[in-house]
């Protein structure tokens, strides 16, 4: 059953929706940028239907100053608050909760990854993590050096190469951003709180997403080399899932990912998060 509720954050009225369900796991959904709780395309609206339908109960909310709640907003990087009162109501909601996890899309997933201890969480779902805070416009290291391999690397790559179809300038420019491969402080920042709360963490990554190919890359540094992280990899070049049948392939992806955490997170009770 779905309904609308509010909740409090500081001195702002926060607006959510809830997706009730019977089940003891439930998915609080963290949208990326300034998104509404809706998602891009839908996202969020769709995936939160199709799992309370499967058990699973459901809340996604406006962060402050977002669509219909009040106040300024605080942007992902002091979005704590939000997501523990979400996380909170979430469960004065639905009481037979006694598992809550996490599932942010790109800065959505570093805010859980970040803040997700301490709003009580006990599990993370992390989609496209916006690990790399590239320059405005132009797409990560890492995703260059991708788009560049797989151009050099194709027959029809070298054809327009040795035509003169392609721009030598934009080339050499893009083959030197390539080369930027100082680590990122934003991932550094994340790993550093991944392994203060040690939270069981699924990623689930688009293969042909800029977004996602730079956080594969930041997760193959040193500093996260100790952090047991399990990875599905989804089939598709849309940042959320956008493309025909990407909808069913991310549900079937986050149940897979919720029954591995189900098995590693450990239950609270509700008095221990008063």
């Amino acid at each position: 059953m779905r309904r609308l509720l509010t909740f409090a954050c500081d001195a702002a009225t926060l607006a959510a929706t809830l997706d009730a369900a019977a089940g003891e796991t439930g998915l609080l959904l963290v949208t990326g940028g300034s998104q509404t709780r809706v998602g891009s395309h839908r996202m969020s609206e769709s995936l939160s239907k199709s799992l309370s339908k499967a058990g699973i109960p459901c809340i996604r909310f406006d962060r402050r100053g977002v669509g219909d709640s009040e106040g300024e907003d605080p942007g992902f990087r002091a979005s704590g608050p939000d997501i523990a009162a979400a996380a909170a109501a979430f469960r004065d909601e639905q009481p037979q909760l006694r598992r809550l996890i996490g599932f942010g899309l790109c800065d959505g997933a570093t805010a859980s990854a970040l803040f997700g201890d301490a709003a009580g969480l006990d599990g993370l779902i992390l989609v496209n993590p916006w690990l790399v805070e590239a320059a405005s416009g132009e797409p990560p290291p890492a995703a260059i050096r991708r788009h560049y391999r797989e151009r050099l690397l194709s027959l029809d790559g070298w054809k327009r190469l040795l035509t003169g179809a392609v721009d030598y300038r934009k080339l050499f420019r893009g083959v030197l951003k390539s080369g930027q491969t100082a680590p990122s402080t934003l991932a550094q920042e994340v790993a550093v709180a991944m392994a203060r709360h040690r939270l069981p963490v699924e990623l689930i990554l688009a293969t042909g997403d800029a977004t996602a190919i730079a956080a594969e890359a930041e997760l193959k540094a040193p500093v996260f080399k100790d952090l047991a992280v399990g990875v599905q990899r989804l089939e598709t070049d849309s940042h959320t899932f956008a493309r025909s049948g990407d909808g069913e392939k991310l549900r079937d992806a986050v149940l897979e990912a919720m029954r591995r955490l189900e098995d590693l997170a450990t239950p609270h009770a509700r008095s221990s998060r008063a």
